[in-house]
């Protein structure tokens, strides 16, 4: 019987959770980060408008729930592999990969449209990034759970 020679980028399926850990909680953490300092900047000159952008951060994370299905079949599409060890990059398939190219390339186009406001990203931003750090908190959670077994 042959033996395969190994990619040198294959991993453990547990650790392509890992892989999603990274991808939505660096980039939640960031832009979490960034809306909150956009708030600040904006209670500073405009105190009165604060409560409307924490409004909308607060609508942004509840509406970004659709989270939660994308964050069960992508785990359970892992934890399915028949494989142990799998791509480095097949924590995502092609769907996937297609999906947060199409997020990122429209968040960083409205960064750099002159007519969107600053007062957006202090409200969007917080939220988006608090939406994106509990979905990187979640796959932490199944992969501390894939681990154990």
């Amino acid at each position: 019987m042959e033996h395969e020679k190994e990619s040198f980028l294959a991993v453990r399926k547990e650790h392509l959770l890992l892989m999603q850990v990274l991808c939505w909680l660096a980039p939640g953490v960031v832009i979490f980060i960034k809306g909150i300092k956009a708030l600040i900047a904006i209670s500073e000159t405009h105190a009165e408008r604060v409560w409307w952008l924490c409004l909308i951060a607060i609508v942004v994370v509840l509406f970004s729930l659709m989270f939660n299905n994308f964050i069960k079949r992508y785990t359970n599409r892992i934890l399915s592999f028949p494989e142990q060890k799998k791509n480095l990059f097949a924590f995502f398939d092609l769907k996937g990969y297609v999906l947060i190219t199409f997020m990122m390339c429209l968040g960083i186009s409205l960064k750099h449209l002159p007519f969107v406001p600053t007062e957006f990203f202090a409200g969007f931003y917080p939220g988006l990034g608090l939406a994106l750090t509990i979905a990187g908190i979640r796959y932490f959670i199944s992969w501390t759970i894939a681990t154990r077994n």
